[in-house]
């Protein structure tokens, strides 16, 4: 079972995240309304992979992403971006920034599971 830690400053979103990867039934979820929040939790707790929302308050994906890079013990965890920005150069800023993958939103909650674990290949 993967242990993945979400992200996301919309509860709608990681209700339907979180029904979609458990229901696959190879994820254990954690998840985290902003990047602060994810910063505590992953003092003592280590995921096998992050997804991670870009446009949230406070604090981005992308700088939440770098903050926790500087923990040793998240320095290569794969991390998979989900936005609501389409364009392909963002895309692949986030690719350059060392993202797995990039999710648009709205995803499919069907085949989330999937395009997480293909980006883990």
């Amino acid at each position: 079972m993967l242990k993945l830690l979400h992200v996301e400053d919309d509860p709608d979103i990681r209700e339907i995240a979180k029904l979609s990867l458990e229901l696959s039934g190879e994820f254990e979820v954690i998840q985290c309304e902003s990047g602060p929040d994810a910063l505590r939790t992953v003092e003592g707790y280590t995921p096998d992979v992050l997804l991670l929302d870009m446009m949230m308050p406070g604090m981005t994906g992308q700088e939440t992403l770098e903050r926790m890079r500087a923990v040793p013990h998240l320095a290569n965890i794969p991390a998979i971006f989900m936005t609501a920005r389409a364009q392909e150069v963002e895309h692949e800023a986030l690719r350059a920034i060392g993202a797995a993958e990039v999710i648009s939103k709205p995803f499919d909650p069907m085949s989330l599971p999937d395009q997480i674990k293909a980006a883990l290949k």
